[in-house]
């Protein structure tokens, strides 16, 4: 599973993205994945895309799949 990471969430974990070996899951629980290891993470207002369409957490991820998280954007 490929996941993509925006902004400030790439600070956090220290790099753009990650690709981690999980079996078939949903996003809610690939969020309380990424929560347990990486405890400075917060993902709490973060939208996510699964394969460039927006998901629930309820929405299932294959392992061959491309998650983003993409936090709020403010701008001036």
């Amino acid at each position: 599973m490929n996941i993509l990471l925006f902004a400030h969430l790439q600070e956090v974990i220290g790099q753009p993205q990650l690709t981690v070996d999980l079996p078939q899951c949903t996003v809610g629980e690939l969020k309380q994945w990424m929560a347990s290891n990486y405890p400075n993470i917060s993902l709490q207002q973060v939208m996510v895309a699964v394969n460039e369409e927006f998901a629930l957490d309820t929405t299932i991820i294959q392992p061959q799949d491309t998650v983003a998280f993409i936090p709020p954007i403010s701008g001036g």
